[in-house]
């Protein structure tokens, strides 16, 4: 493999991985501001408790998502040097933003909630978990902002070859971040509420502290079904911006390789990078409609792109279907549990099975993200720079070793962060001394 293959793989090895535990610092930072709100508001111990419960994990999964996050940005001057170059003037100030006004903030704040439980009254305590949860949304505005530009470039100007700032609004007020953000933000949530759903069906099936769990389920699976359901919503709109911004990644969702008006969708697809090697089954128009809200509506085919222009397409179908089919099981798994929340016991194969669909969210992020990036190429700022332009000038020795390095480091890591939370969710509420940093 060549230094640009090398340098795609680790990059994307390196946002997987950070990738376990951004979502769940999302969610979980919400969930626990919850639970402090109800215990506010009720003055029941239990809830304070289990904001305790929560927040253990919590901070095991904060600090490895900060440790996997270091490297990325190191990325972007060791491996995309070139990059960094061409629109460091636009993407540094974003990243400096969000380390100083976001990141600052939530880890300021995770000290106060942290070590405040016996010294802050419990108003003021919520209010510290309140902030942390703000500021977990406001880092993740930050870098969706940075990742909006490289998919929809705007507000700047051409200047001594490279793509400076001329509008920090337009840029900031970018429509394809703000629904990225309203596309990530909720499925990070509702992978809070698999996760909780998750874990206390696994207590609940064998019958461990079954009042705390039972009240646990309850928030999660009301979080997981709410916003299940507007994620499924708010991805269609997404997709209507996808069709008009990046033709050609949307031809690549779906393999669909003629223009045509009425376009359908096939139920059999087995695509190929040249041309779909089986097309069955297909449904008039709804593909026109899922692009633009007609059925009748001119969907451009990838023959229609250069081909040096096209995205992969294999891959970019498949992350496509991957995403849809797990999102459209996700609200039946939470519309069930959220209807029968008041007799779970009576469901035991449910709370048995049940924790195996933890991954399921977290497999739903990747495959977006993976369409998302890799639908984009061969650009890295869409329509303005190629990936293969923004590589730095390494050699392949360099990154090979890099990269092999880095995997052997993540996985021991992950390994031992991942052990600890586990061994924290089977452990349960009965020793909810604050865990020791």
């Amino acid at each position: 493999m060549d230094v640009l293959m090398l340098s795609r793989l680790q990059f994307a090895a390196a946002t997987m991985f950070h990738f376990i535990f951004v979502p769940l610092t999302l969610g979980l930072s919400m969930l626990i501001a919850c639970m402090e709100t109800a215990y506010v508001r009720t003055g029941n111990e239990m809830y304070k408790k289990m904001a305790q419960f929560w927040g253990k994990i919590f901070l095991v999964n904060f600090a490895l998502g900060i440790v996997t996050g270091i490297t990325l940005e190191f990325q972007f001057g060791t491996n995309w040097s070139r990059y960094s170059a061409y629109v460091g003037d636009i993407f540094g100030p974003l990243l400096a933003i969000e380390a100083t006004a976001a990141f600052f903030l939530e880890s300021t704040f995770i000290g106060v909630w942290h070590f405040g439980w016996n010294k802050l009254s419990p108003k003021a305590h919520m209010i510290s978990a309140w902030l942390v949860a703000g500021a977990s949304s406001l880092s993740a505005i930050w870098i969706i902002i940075a990742n909006g530009f490289m998919q929809d470039p705007t507000g700047f100007v051409m200047r001594n070859g490279r793509a400076e700032m001329s509008d920090f609004m337009a840029i900031t007020t970018n429509k394809w971040a703000w629904l990225e953000f309203f596309h990530m933000i909720p499925a990070a949530f509702c992978l809070g509420g698999f996760f909780l759903m998750g874990v206390s069906a696994w207590h609940l099936y064998r019958k461990q502290n079954v009042d705390f769990f039972t009240k646990s389920f309850k928030f999660g699976v009301t979080i997981a079904l709410i916003f299940s359901i507007f994620v499924v919503a708010e991805g269609h709109i997404h997709g209507n911006h996808v069709a008009l911004k990046q033709p050609a990644k949307l031809a690549a969702m779906e393999a669909h390789w003629e223009t045509q008006r009425n376009a359908p969708i096939n139920l059999l697809v087995i695509p190929g990078e040249d041309g779909n090697l089986v097309e069955a089954l297909p449904i008039p128009g709804i593909l026109s409609f899922m692009a633009y809200n007609d059925f009748n509506a001119e969907v451009k085919g990838l023959n229609d792109f250069p081909k040096e222009d096209r995205p992969p397409v294999v891959i970019t179908f498949l992350a496509f279907r991957i995403m849809v089919g797990i999102g459209t099981i996700m609200p039946m798994i939470a519309l069930f549990g959220w209807v029968m929340r008041n007799k779970l016991d009576k469901f035991p194969q449910y709370l048995k099975y049940l924790p195996y669909a933890i991954p399921l969210p977290y497999i739903a992020i990747w495959a977006g993200w993976t369409v998302a990036e890799v639908g984009r190429q061969p650009w890295i700022v869409y329509g303005i720079m190629r990936t293969s332009d923004a590589v730095s000038p390494v050699s392949t020795g360099q990154v090979s070793f890099s990269f092999i390095m880095m995997c052997a480091i993540y996985s021991l890591l992950g390994a031992a962060g991942i052990w600890l939370m586990i061994r924290l969710a089977k452990k349960g509420p009965d020793d909810n001394s604050p865990i020791q940093i």
